[in-house]
């Protein structure tokens, strides 16, 4: 079946959501949702899953087939779904905490087999559904229920990690870039194998308010204002220049052709 409108794409029975005010989570749906409209994919074979988390509800809005599955086991199961049915379309929606905690090792296995599915993860930098903890995506000094004093761990570069574990293509935006978003998700699900799209977002519930960002407008601000195009991060590395703290480095980082597992027949 092919969707008539986007709105065609939600459950609308589902609808008002469940995320707080402010939540960056709508806005990448939304983002998510019109890329698909725009692909003109067919809802009876695409497939929406997720795990366990805020970004892991989005599943339940959509209209088509979806699985809400596991604590960091989306991947995992998006694996089965690929393999059993290769000619549908998987999109995954994840969470830092999601992908990268329990489910970091799915994580780099599945850019490792380069399996063709679609990966969109809402990074808020904080576990925002279970009391706000911190996660690994956590920035250095940040505060969260388990960093009081500030985290010092030094944070995943989810990117970096997909590159080097061999995904086909890799891009960061902010859920205020949303036109940019929006086409890495597209170029995202045209391009075979797997395709992981971070999307650092706002949580002012758990990390906006607790690090004295603010409000859902405040803290998209702030990703906006704090956001740097990749091809100026290197050039600025290459000349011998520090890139200032807080700093989101953000644009696509790899697109290219290594062989897939799991393919469309």
């Amino acid at each position: 079946m092919k969707a008539q409108v986007k709105e065609d794409w939600f459950r609308k029975d589902r609808l008002p959501h469940i995320f707080c005010v402010g939540c960056g989570n709508g806005t990448i749906i939304n983002c998510v949702v019109d890329a698909v409209f725009h692909l003109d994919l067919d809802i009876d074979k695409t497939v929406f899953l997720s795990g366990i988390g805020c970004s892991s509800r989005a599943p339940g809005y959509m209209a088509s087939d979806s699985l809400h599955t596991t604590h960091g086991r989306a991947l995992a199961f998006a694996t089965g779904v690929k393999l059993g049915r290769p000619e549908f379309d998987v999109i995954v929606y994840t969470g830092d905490g999601d992908l990268a905690a329990i489910g970091g090792n799915h994580f780099i296995h599945a850019c490792r087999r380069n399996i063709d599915m679609t990966v969109v993860c809402m990074n808020n930098q904080i576990y925002g559904m279970t009391g706000g903890q911190g996660s690994p995506c956590t920035p250095i000094g940040k505060l969260s229920t388990t960093t009081p004093y500030g985290a010092q761990e030094t944070p995943f570069d989810l990117c970096e990690l997909a590159v080097g574990a061999g995904a086909n293509y890799v891009a960061r935006w902010t859920s205020y870039h949303v036109k940019e978003l929006r086409n890495a998700v597209i170029t995202g699900i045209e391009t075979p194998g797997l395709s992981f799209i971070e999307v650092l977002c706002q949580c002012p519930t758990s990390f906006g308010n607790k690090n004295k960002i603010g409000e859902g407008v405040e803290h998209a601000s702030y990703l906006r204002k704090n956001a740097m195009l990749l091809q100026k991060a290197r050039r600025m590395e290459e000349e011998g220049k520090k890139i200032p703290p807080e700093t989101f480095i953000v644009g696509e980082y790899v697109k290219r052709s290594r062989p897939v597992m799991g393919g469309k027949t």
